[in-house]
């Protein structure tokens, strides 16, 4: 057998077993924070097994990092306990090169787990949050009030007191016409405007032009009315969780939120994460490879806290740059990739003082 498959052969059933550990945990924990909600509305035993099983694609993902972490550090630290690397490095074999077939599984393992998020994890995660919501009786509402909006690129400027998006209608609009220096051009008022088909159709509108000096007021706006063509879906109440849609659908809701002048640095920071998280799978194994080794007694216990130490202090990082990612002290791309980077230079610094 090769060392090869040897080493493979301890850190398969490890990794399994952590990950299916590790993601039933998470599965029992959102059951109980939610059980009382469940028993109270009366659901079903077999809705609440569907919410689970749909829960569990996103608790693999989740688990993924902190399964390799675990997998990793326990397989090298039985194999140090047992002496068994002691005569690897003794025949002329680095740590690094012993250990390169994990770090080749887990480079492969993070663009799969990227697949598997944008693919699999996000349409199951919806499902389950849809699914959830109709069970505990929690309607989705799409109306809004206080509407502000800006559209091509800030040359015009929505103001309404209330969408009703059931009617696709504004109550109490008023449309700013800027120009391209600024400048007020003219300002639109309606009592009501209703969606039709590719404008907003005005109802008792006035429009107000400064010129000269002078404020006049007109009341034929029908002509005005077929600029109005923002669409209905950008008044709505259309605040969504970037985590639960997939890059294709976080990047249309971003640009959304840019073109109606909306803040979209959290947004950004989160789907930043979308494509650093995965990498995470391929980092912890430096981390695991650092970590182990540093104790020949209890191997399971230590490995167990050493990684679940490491991993909260890796979220910890991750949650502190983020909310700063969120605030603007810091760019959305730092925020998401910033501790990638901090625990990248840990875990070479861990690497290269191991016991060899």
């Amino acid at each position: 057998m090769t060392l090869v498959k040897y080493l493979y052969k301890k850190f398969i059933p490890c990794f399994l077993g952590a990950l299916f550990f590790f993601s039933m945990m998470l599965v029992l924990v959102d059951l109980l924070m939610n059980l009382w909600q469940f028993i109270q509305n009366q659901v079903p035993v077999a809705k609440i097994g569907r919410l689970m099983l749909l829960y569990v694609p996103k608790t693999l993902w989740y688990a993924a990092p902190l399964a390799v972490l675990f997998g990793v550090a326990f397989t090298l630290s039985s194999l140090y306990a047992n002496n068994e690397l002691t005569v690897i490095f003794a025949s002329g074999i680095s740590l690094l090169k012993f250990t390169a077939p994990l770090l080749i599984f887990s480079f492969f393992l993070s663009f799969a787990f990227f697949y598997f998020e944008n693919n699999y994890v996000v349409p199951n995660y919806k499902r389950k949050v849809a699914l959830q919501k109709e069970l505990l009786g929690e309607e989705e509402n799409k109306n809004n009030d206080k509407v502000v909006v800006l559209s091509e690129s800030g040359r015009m400027i929505y103001k309404a007191d209330f969408y009703d998006d059931v009617n696709k209608r504004l109550y109490t609009l008023y449309v700013v016409f800027r120009n391209e220096d600024k400048s007020l051009d003219k300002i639109i008022y309606a009592e009501t405007a209703v969606w039709k088909e590719d404008h907003w159709s005005l109802s008792n509108a006035y429009v107000y032009r400064v010129k000269d000096g002078e404020l006049t007021v007109d009341r034929r706006s029908a002509d005005l009315s077929l600029e109005l063509t923002e669409p209905p879906d950008t008044f709505r109440n259309f605040e969504i969780s970037v985590e639960e849609v997939n890059t294709k659908d976080a990047r249309a809701y971003i640009a959304l939120l840019r073109r109606t002048g909306l803040p979209a640095s959290e947004a950004m920071s989160v789907y930043y994460k979308k494509y650093s998280f995965p990498s995470v799978i391929f980092l912890v194994v430096f981390l695991s490879i650092g970590l182990s080794g540093k104790s020949r007694k209890n191997v399971l216990l230590m490995s167990l806290i050493s990684c679940v130490s490491a991993a909260v202090l890796f979220y910890v990082t991750q949650m502190v740059t983020m909310y700063m990612a969120k605030f603007d002290v810091i760019s959305p791309f730092a925020g998401a990739w910033l501790p990638v980077f901090i625990f990248i230079g840990i875990s070479i610094a861990l690497v290269k003082f191991a016991r060899t």
